[in-house]
């Protein structure tokens, strides 16, 4: 008989250090908030169905942050604010309360909240200054209340009375109630780590863990392991090479596990699933069994690149759904590598489905596999071993996203699952503790990469990134250079490298990701190594004292990971974070002259394509059409050439096209053509959306397109009007997509 298709959810939970060492104070309030929405409540749910076994991952720097708040020895401004009496906060306070209490998806948190959605249309429309001149004692209660009951799960609101009629009440909130709001904060955090214990200890849950600070550990033995993947990659000035460190993170990571959990964990997060050759002793003296990993360094470790259908299957499936064995001196370790599509649907896309649909289709795609399964094993003549596809994502920051903070998809994902007969959720240890694994890859042969891309350029090779490592390798030097300084009798100078050495820095600085708090993360990066130098009493470096990098909006950039904007013409800043921009300016043709158009943005995720535009002083006449010029470098087609009149004879405006979507603004209207025989076009149905209101949003869904998953597209961007061409958007250029 063949066995069930096996499946191993993984979580998981972390956040940067935020505590300054030179404030003493959280710089930040996220593990505070995310405490509230995100931990608690995911075991919570998955206790609702015990047969679903699942593996959580706790990073140490998260625990320890929870404990100060359980302890009521952590504040951050947020909190500071919310105990405070508005009536006595100055013009700065103010100022920071209608800047930053809105921070949390508008969308979902915000608008959902009439009293909170009014105040943001007043920041919004109205202008911060106007708010300063005209808000009053109780604008701002009700601000900071809100700002924290948004905060807590669906769950809490559901089965906790009092919090239930805080959300009732919608405003008129006092001091004494937010006061009493924090008061049921810090109960909910106080349950996170014990009901993880109880679940671990009933069997349901694995609980891992992650070197103590959550560093890159393949730069820290040695930053050249950045040109593996990227041979011609630019490495910093100073050589980082402390392979020392990462037994020493791996030891305070077991420590805390140990002190929290009782007993020693088998599986191990590497930080951002970054894997080397270089790690894999260390990770086995210190007696884990197993880690994971990605679907492409598996992909780069075997010589083989993962394609997948139409339907999003990957080929060749046996080679990731199964363990595989590294040898190192000190004893055999496993790893597994997770399946990043699905993983992504998760993370980035389902949270524009309805939860009946994401569920239906994460369940179709799991009954896909499971039928590759069977067809493999009855021609392999080979049922001994089952399959073991491996689900792993960040486990906090999707929620909120999601409707209803994800409750209502993962219920019914959860409910459909434990109905399935040919599925069984295991953890990773119970799945490795029956099946070991039986393939091996040489460790010399393991790819040295992340899950981003399967390289390291989100930590390193930017000229920023690379001053980082400077900076830090020379604090490391001279912790080096002071022997007597140990663990033991200086701990503020190891625990201060330990937190520099952490990966979320790098992940801000310079090029990649972007964020209105780069400037929070820069200055705790600088001041942990501040207080290194100090605790060796030692000169801080004057270039510890200022910014890596001037900390403002930059030009044009490429996207930096999936969105999901709510087309509706609004241009709302948080939907198109993580999106391409490019700068329209002067120099970009006669319609940019005019003013008309000032930026672009675009991005995409799995379900859908998405651009915006934004236009100056003038806005367009109702007769201008936007035109999305769609062809598939590697794919074979009919293509067409653009039906416009007055197109200039220049690349790429004399290309050939596949697909061209038309969006008539006067008309609110989209039509989709697509290319057929002597180069003529005709009309195909279409689920395009726009929004033209403060600007023009556009959502066209790659099923519309019917390419593969993973296909090279090429866009290029006009506006007309009466079908007589007017510009290109930018002049003259093609915008490279890859489609996830």
């Amino acid at each position: 008989m063949p066995f069930p298709l096996h499946v191993a959810f993984i979580w998981h939970q972390h956040q940067p250090l935020y505590k300054s060492p030179v404030a003493g104070k959280y710089h930040l309030p996220w593990v505070r908030l995310h405490g509230v929405k995100d931990y608690l409540d995911l075991v919570l749910l998955l206790e609702r169905f015990p047969q679903l076994h699942q593996t959580v991952n706790l990073v140490p720097s998260l625990i320890t942050q929870l404990q100060d708040y359980i302890d009521g020895t952590a504040f951050d401004p947020y909190l500071e604010l919310t105990l405070r009496a508005v009536e006595s906060f100055d013009l700065e306070q103010k100022r920071f309360a209608i800047e930053r209490f809105f921070d949390a998806n508008h969308h979902t948190m915000v608008e959902p909240y009439p009293r909170y959605a009014q105040l943001l249309d007043l920041k919004k429309n109205k202008g911060l200054d106007w708010c300063l001149d005209n808000w009053q004692v109780q604008d701002y209660s009700d601000l900071l209340a809100w700002h924290n009951l948004t905060w807590f799960d669906p769950i809490f609101r559901e089965s906790d009375a009092k919090i239930g009629e805080w959300f009732e009440r919608g405003q008129g909130y006092t001091l004494a109630d937010r006061q009493l709001i924090y008061s049921k904060q810090r109960e909910i955090l106080a349950r996170i780590l014990p009901q993880h214990r109880k679940m671990q200890d009933a069997g349901q849950l694995e609980l891992t863990t992650t070197p103590y600070t959550h560093p890159i550990m393949p730069l820290l033995a040695d930053t050249k392991a950045g040109r593996v993947a990227v041979p011609q990659m630019m490495l910093p000035g100073l050589r980082f090479r402390w392979e020392g460190d990462i037994p020493l993170h791996l030891d305070k990571a077991k420590q805390i596990y140990h002190q929290y959990f009782g007993r020693q964990p088998r599986g191990l997060w590497p930080s951002e699933q970054s894997v080397s050759p270089a790690i894999l002793p260390h990770i086995a003296r210190q007696g884990f069994e197993w880690l994971c990993s990605d679907e492409g360094v598996l992909g780069w470790s075997l010589g083989h690149y993962f394609r997948r259908d139409e339907h999003g299957q990957i080929t060749e499936p046996q080679l990731l759904y199964q363990p595989y064995r590294l040898e190192t001196v000190h004893g055999d370790l496993a790893i597994v590598f997770r399946d990043r599509r699905l993983s992504d649907l998760i993370g980035f896309s389902y949270s524009d489905m309805t939860p009946e649909a994401a569920s239906e289709d994460l369940c179709e795609h799991l009954r896909s596999t499971y039928h590759a399964y069977l067809n493999y094993q009855h021609h392999q003549q080979n049922s001994d071993r089952p399959w073991l596809v491996t689900i792993a994502l960040d486990g906090e920051n999707c929620w909120e996203y999601y409707r209803n903070d994800g409750k209502d998809f993962l219920e019914t994902l959860y409910k459909q699952l434990s109905q399935l007969d040919f599925l069984r959720l295991v953890s990773v240890s119970e799945f490795i503790d029956r099946f070991p694994p039986v393939d091996k890859i040489p460790p010399h042969q393991l790819h040295s990469g992340s899950w981003i891309d399967s390289n390291f350029t989100t930590w390193i090779g930017d000229p920023i990134k690379n001053r980082a490592w400077e900076l830090l390798a020379e604090a490391r030097q001279v912790l080096a250079n002071h022997p007597e300084a140990t663990q033991d009798n200086n701990p503020e100078a190891w625990e201060n490298l330990f937190a520099a050495e952490g990966s979320d820095w790098f992940w801000w600085f310079g090029e990649g990701h972007s964020s209105t708090l780069d400037h929070v993360f820069d200055r705790l990066f600088r001041e942990h190594l501040q207080a290194l130098y100090r605790a060796l009493n030692e000169s801080v470096p004057n270039n510890l004292l200022y910014p890596l990098e001037p900390h403002q909006v930059s030009g044009d950039q490429h996207p930096t990971h999936f969105i999901h904007p709510v087309v509706d013409g609004m241009g709302t800043e948080q939907d198109w974070q993580g999106a391409g921009r490019i700068e329209i300016n002067a120099a970009r043709g006669t319609m940019h002259r005019s003013g008309l158009v000032q930026r672009l943005w675009y991005g995409l995720n799995h379900f859908n394509f998405y651009l915006r535009l934004d236009f100056g002083a003038i806005q367009p006449e109702l007769n201008t059409n936007l035109h999305l010029l769609w062809f598939y470098p590697e794919r074979t087609h009919y293509n067409s050439p653009i039906p416009m009149r007055n197109l200039p004879d220049v690349p790429p405006l004399n290309y050939l096209f596949h697909h061209h979507l038309t969006l008539s603004l006067g008309e609110r209207s989209v039509h989709l053509l697509e290319a057929t025989e002597n180069s003529q076009w005709q009309n195909i149905s279409t689920h395009a959306k726009m929004g033209f209101n403060q600007c023009l949003e556009v959502s066209l869904p790659w099923g519309d397109l019917a390419i593969p998953p993973g296909s090279a597209a090429r866009l290029v961007i006009l506006l007309s009007q009466n079908s007589i061409f007017q510009a290109s958007l930018p002049e003259h250029t093609v915008i490279p997509i890859e489609v996830p």
